[in-house]
């Protein structure tokens, strides 16, 4: 009796590669990677921040406010307006307790500013940050 048997036709159209346990594990590495990615929210248009001597990293997770060189406010990509500002403020913050911070043009006017911050505090921000840029050297 021999050791090998030889295969017939039958039997060697059913020979081949299992790649169930591979899908299993592309689908396992895809959710991981979905689950730890973090989704940053922009603000949607581009500031020319000012330098500041001290300026300091702040959290990943906060509410972006940009103000535009003309005054206008933008969030997600959209001008609300000053009007827009507590409620997006407070909606946000009934979410999870974030800061707010302002992504304000160099050359925009001081008086809106202060506004932004004004209607940022009275939507129940209690952290409001102006984002500035390191001085290049």
């Amino acid at each position: 009796m021999s050791r090998f048997r030889e295969m017939t036709s039958e039997e060697s159209s059913d020979v081949g590669i299992d790649i169930s346990p591979l899908i299993d594990c592309v689908f396992i590495l895809l959710i991981f990677f979905i689950v730890t990615t973090t989704f940053v929210e922009e603000t949607g248009v581009e500031v020319d921040k000012p330098e500041t001597a001290s300026s300091v990293q702040l959290e990943k997770t906060s509410i972006l406010l940009a103000l535009t060189e003309k005054g206008e406010v933008v969030y997600g990509g959209r001008e609300i307006g000053f009007s827009g500002i507590q409620q997006i403020v407070k909606r946000e913050l009934q979410k999870e307790d974030v800061p707010v911070i302002i992504q304000a043009d160099a050359a925009a006017p001081s008086g809106s500013l202060v506004r932004v911050i004004g209607e940022a505090k009275l939507g129940g921000a209690s952290k409001v940050s102006v984002a500035s840029r390191k001085p290049s050297s």
